[in-house]
């Protein structure tokens, strides 16, 4: 069955270190008017609402800042992945911070909860921190873990109060009771920003990361070919592209957590459409631009927009 692809457009920003990812999706469309393409006129969208100004509020919840918000947040993204997978949609969700994707992965299985999902993290962090571990309390840092179901509380350094706790549980329930996925199921490209928590984590769970310079040294296809392999017995893919995995000195320093030594956008564009040939993907998620703080205008989002229409073009959607 053909799909259509649909654009769900979250501006949430919520979840990041920085104020700023809110304004990605508007660069990302002006890099498209600025290289006269007419992408954004080509597809139907739907604005998911956000709580953006909650940023301004006084949190309680320090190890988690803002999570009854971000809860709110990723429970809309949630819906609104199930609504347009349900109606024959091709999502491709368009974020501010990345703590969005616990709501994509929770839509995708919430449509689909007999159907093994595999994911596809292209980041150069691994976002396995929970309330109990993180050193900064943002919650773009998060996402998988909750997906996981993981608290890694064996390296805990916080003590979380009792409705963090609870709005914690609550995330890692959005869409459907439990985890989302298995670990073995979870590949990372270019990840190379940790700490000791999440090193553990990847550790103890046999969690594989393509690292830059492994896809270089022994070839981008033969690494994407691999990570397929492991995710054969998968039912569907979701791929999660956070512009920090394209190196910050070769691109550009416009997201929130820049890192040096990553991807180029034309490897980026390669592994996905690598990953779209396998025919399971069902929905794409683009996150973390920051104008405000890009130093070469708007560079990271015109490289960003360039991955997004090079993917967009190679999607032939027949999922069943």
């Amino acid at each position: 069955m053909e799909r259509l692809i649909k654009l769900i457009k979250n501006r949430s920003d919520i979840g990041g270190r920085a104020r700023g990812s809110d304004l990605g999706i508007d660069a990302l469309e002006i890099a498209a008017i600025n290289g006269g393409s007419d992408y954004f006129n080509q597809y139907t969208f739907e604005d998911v609402k956000t709580h953006n100004e909650t940023i301004y509020d006084k949190t309680q919840n320090t190890f988690a800042k803002r999570i009854e918000f971000v809860l709110e947040q990723c429970t809309r993204v949630s819906y609104a992945v199930k609504r347009n997978l349900e109606a024959h949609f091709f999502p491709i969700v368009l974020s501010g911070d990345h703590s969005s994707a616990l709501g994509t992965i929770s839509g995708i299985k919430a449509e689909y909860p007999d159907k093994t999902l595999g994911v596809i993290w292209i980041d150069a962090h691994a976002d396995l921190h929970s309330p109990y571990t993180s050193p900064s309390g943002n919650i773009h840092g998060m996402p998988l873990a909750a997906a996981l179901g993981f608290d890694n509380r064996k390296c805990k350094i916080n003590e979380v109060i009792q409705e963090t706790q609870q709005h914690w549980e609550e995330l890692k329930n959005i869409g459907i009771e439990g985890a989302k996925l298995d670990p073995e199921h979870l590949i990372y490209f270019g990840v190379r920003d940790t700490e000791e928590a999440e090193d553990i984590q990847i550790a103890e769970l046999g969690i594989k990361n393509f690292k830059v310079e492994e896809v270089r040294y022994k070839g981008l296809e033969n690494c994407v070919e691999r990570a397929l392999a492991q995710l054969i017995h998968c039912d569907m893919i979701y791929v999660s592209f956070d512009v920090d995995s394209m190196d910050c000195d070769l691109i550009s320093n416009g997201t929130g957590t820049p890192v040096s030594k990553g991807f180029d956008q034309y490897e980026i564009i390669a592994i996905i459409n690598q990953i779209i040939a396998s025919r399971k993907v069902v929905c794409v998620e683009v996150c973390e631009i920051n104008p405000l703080l890009d130093t070469k205008g708007n560079k990271m989002a015109e490289a960003a927009f360039e991955v997004l229409e090079q993917i967009t073009s190679s999607l032939i959607l027949p999922f069943e």
